[in-house]
């Protein structure tokens, strides 16, 4: 009689949905039906990086938008500001508050959507609604319609500003290496003061929300705090020079598993404290810090690996410059159990206060009368070379990091974007989340795969954004197994 052979099982769940970009989760089980494995693959590839090469600096501002439709105003926001690095160029003070205003309310169109459109419906729905009902016309239907034409009006308004800073609200090109591109009328900038304050009206709305459905929720309450959500790890983000929280401009600080600080370091020592690992199974790249040092996917003190999130950078933060933000942040850490905050899917909560402190902000700059300067460029007159700058993009940190020729051509792009700092915590949240959720001799039901993917889901990720360039062929790696898994051929091409 012949032997029978235990057949490891895999559980694919692709596409993976409500996320920018491409991928999937590939669960794999041993024997006994216990998770063994668990990876998000990217099988996506986008070369931004390479076919950069060549092009004046001052394009980048136009060119990097589009490699995300979600978040151009980031990739905006840091191909700018690493112009201005590789000019020597300091922008006038009314150019940085106009980018800034316009930034604040890019943070406020995109936090909103993440929670209406791609996060929350995990909780306003369910995590285990039918499928079906888990998005943006679940979520109205829960809150109202009214509430619904109030958060589109709330997306509307906020590209509204990106038309009036930036000339049109889908890849504005309102910020110019050495300053922004027009100054602001005083009809202008009325109106931006009135869109501020609605902005703020909504982010209090949002944080009601979350309060009565989320933290009013018994069960929520308890798989936000569960273990099958939590890890411990450094932490990432940009701070002003009193530790509080500035998307736009700043340090970056890293604070370790228990809260304290380990480093702070600005756009030139990027790669003094980030090293990048790679994986076969995927076009991303795995960021760690050097000091610490690669231990796999592994959280604790002994793991150089790092989150830069909302959640990240509450937990490096000593809190927000607004005063409104500010009393969420410490609600936020006094209902939490304090600093720092491990839980993952707690992201969502710290999403929606800088969406309040985003809208704060905003309204704040709009408000200041040296928007209204006619001082608004400073003409770049030095040989340029090469520069760095660093701003906060919805989903963590980014940088954008330039080479140049004397004539100003690119000769080098390297991008490390949010998703990508935040790509080893994402693959080892699933992996958590699964062994967590998937048992042995139970089914693996269609709730129970979302809530796998509501681990990566908390991030925000944008593949589009994170994929990297490589030289040469792209890499492919093909695996042959028999009907009993096991591995009968390898085909490589790396």
């Amino acid at each position: 009689m012949a032997e029978k052979k235990n057949v490891k099982q895999k559980i694919a769940i692709d596409p993976i949905t409500r996320l920018e970009g491409h991928g999937r989760i590939d669960l794999f089980l041993d024997e006994k039906g216990n998770l063994e494995n668990a990876y998000m693959i990217i099988p996506e590839l986008r070369g931004f990086e390479k076919f950069c090469e060549g092009r004046p600096v001052e394009e980048m501002p136009r060119i990097t938008q589009r490699i995300c439709g979600v978040c151009p105003l980031a990739h905006h926001m840091a191909a700018a500001k690493a112009g201005d690095a590789v000019y020597h160029v300091e922008i006038p003070p009314a150019a940085k508050k106009i980018r800034e205003l316009m930034y604040s309310s890019f943070f406020v169109a995109d936090h909103a959507t993440h929670f209406y459109v791609l996060g929350g419906p995990d909780f306003v729905v369910g995590p285990e609604a039918p499928k079906a009902e888990r998005n943006i016309l679940g979520v109205v239907k829960v809150v109202g319609k009214e509430i619904g034409a109030q958060v589109m009006q709330l997306l509307k308004e906020n590209h509204e500003v990106a038309t009036i800073i930036g000339g049109r609200y889908i890849h504005p090109v309102g910020a110019l290496v050495g300053g922004v591109s027009k100054p602001l009328t005083t009809s202008e900038r009325e109106r931006l003061i009135e869109i501020g304050k609605n902005s703020v009206k909504t982010a209090q709305f949002s944080l009601k929300l979350f309060e009565d459905v989320v933290l009013k929720n018994k069960a929520y309450k308890e798989m936000i705090l569960s273990e099958a959500y939590r890890h411990e790890t450094y932490y990432m983000g940009m701070v002003d020079a009193n530790n509080k929280i500035n998307f736009y401009d700043g340090l970056v600080r890293v604070v370790r598993p228990d809260g304290t600080e380990l480093l702070k370091f600005g756009p030139k020592e990027y790669l003094e404290v980030i090293a990048e690992h790679i994986e076969p199974w995927t076009y991303l790249k795995f960021p760690y810090l050097k000091q610490v040092g690669w231990k796999g996917f592994v959280d604790g003190p002994q793991s150089g690996v790092y989150r830069a999130s909302p959640l990240a950078r509450l937990n490096v933060s000593e809190g927000f410059t607004t005063p409104l933000a500010q009393k969420e942040y410490e609600r936020y850490f006094d209902l939490l159990g304090g600093k720092p905050v491990h839980a993952t899917l707690a992201t969502h909560w710290a999403r929606l206060i800088e969406l309040l402190y985003a809208a704060e902000r905003e309204l704040e700059l709009a408000q200041d009368e040296e928007i209204l300067s006619q001082e608004i460029r400073t003409i770049p007159t030095a040989i340029p070379d090469e520069g760095i700058a660093i701003v906060e993009a919805p989903r963590g940190t980014l940088i954008h990091h330039y080479i140049t020729d004397e004539k100003g051509l690119l000769k080098k792009v390297n991008l490390i974007v949010g998703t990508t700092n935040n790509y080893a915590a994402i693959d080892m949240s699933i992996k958590k989340a699964a062994q967590a959720l998937v048992l042995p001799g139970q089914p693996v039901t269609d709730g129970i795969l979302n809530k796998i993917e509501m681990a990566f889901r908390t991030y925000d990720p944008c593949f589009g954004c994170a994929t990297h360039a490589l030289p040469g062929e792209t890499p492919l790696i093909v695996y042959i197994y028999n009907h009993c898994g096991e591995l009968q051929q390898e085909i490589r091409r790396d």
